[in-house]
């Protein structure tokens, strides 16, 4: 838990009521109910340790993303991952994207790692252009973190650049960490996916999570793929081997199964983020066109105090690197969740 320190995230349900939440970037369906009977029947089973390996888990995950079980390592929630893979590897100097998530620098700083900065440029829409390569290519350090789609910028880097950028990693011999957390949730997420490439790089790991995908961010779940077995080893050895709890497992293997839900979900996006985006703009606010379930967006510097007043939250991004007072991230939603917001954001712009 945090203890006297500023929550840096969005989520945050608990200071103040709070009726529309637009600040956490979760699946605008919610929860499926499948998920819900399946951490509803793991009541019984409570008083038992759970599986350490999270076998079938383990193995669902393998059969959803096409690769092999030992590719395949398991957490309390994308962050733990995290945390256990910078544990791991230890680097001296690690490079990360800047706006970026912040929780890899957060990370990293817990292991005395020196952390640089590559500042996306607002000319780009902040997408991270072939001009990176030079940059990447005389850069002396052991780690190179990237968020795909980046958040909170929600764009995505195309998979010929993640190429490139792989194979000036392994020249160089620095690890390549891919977020892969909101391809699910991303128009033909699957051809951007880095996973092709996991059996012949062991310097590459992808991370997903079931926390935005499936509405799961309650239940803490996560997981993320390799091929570099002596990694993912080291990272178990760096967590306690009870991390991954029975209603999350059984939660997970529940959710995998769900392929219409996420098919559903994309589709809604898709259309309500166009609705949101032109709404934003005949708002007068400047938007960075989105490829996901989220959007970046720049406005009046109190915006979100404004509608705080209305119950509504959004997230400020002022604390992102690279970014400042009045640009903030709104979630997409269902249609009528889109249209409150709008409609609150109009009256509080009058005000």
């Amino acid at each position: 838990m945090l203890y006297e320190t500023q929550n840096p995230h969005g989520g945050d349900l608990y200071s103040r009521k709070i009726l529309l939440d637009f600040s956490a970037n979760i699946n605008p369906y919610g929860t499926p109910q499948a998920v819900k009977d399946a951490v509803a029947g793991s009541v019984d089973a409570l008083c038992h340790y759970p599986d350490p390996y999270c076998r079938a888990l383990v193995s669902a995950i393998a059969e959803f993303e096409g690769v092999e079980e030992k590719q395949v390592f398991c957490g309390n929630g994308a962050a733990e991952l995290i945390f256990s893979c910078c544990m791991a590897l230890r680097p001296r100097k690690a490079l990360v994207l800047s706006p970026c998530f912040s929780e890899y620098e957060t990370a990293l700083k817990v292991f005395g790692t020196e952390v640089d900065h590559y500042l996306l440029r607002r000319e780009d829409g902040f997408a991270l252009t072939e001009a990176f390569l030079p940059y990447l290519q005389s850069y002396r350090g052991q780690l190179l973190m990237l968020c795909n789609p980046n958040n909170p910028t929600g764009q995505v880097t195309d998979r010929g650049l993640l190429e490139s950028i792989l194979a000036v990693c392994r020249e160089k011999r620095i690890f390549l960490f891919v977020d892969e957390c909101f391809l699910d949730l991303t128009e033909d997420g699957e051809a951007f996916s880095m996973k092709p490439f996991l059996k012949e790089n062991p310097n590459l790991l992808l991370l997903k999570a079931f926390t935005k995908s499936y509405g799961m961010a309650g239940l803490r779940l996560g997981y993320c793929l390799s091929g570099n077995r002596q990694l993912l080893h080291t990272m178990g050895c760096q967590v306690q081997p009870w991390n991954v709890s029975i209603p999350a497992q059984n939660g997970g293997i529940a959710a995998l199964r769900q392929r219409d839900f996420l098919e559903m979900a994309k589709k809604t996006i898709s259309e309500q983020r166009e609705v949101l985006e032109d709404g934003l703009r005949k708002l007068g606010m400047a938007v960075i066109p989105s490829k996901t379930n989220y959007i970046l967006f720049q406005g009046p510097r109190d915006l979100r105090e404004r509608l705080l007043e209305a119950g509504i939250q959004i997230r400020s991004c002022a604390n992102y690197i690279g970014l400042s007072e009045g640009w903030f991230r709104i979630a997409v939603k269902l249609p009528e969740e889109n249209k409150k917001l709008l409609e609150a954001m109009e009256k509080a712009l009058k005000e």
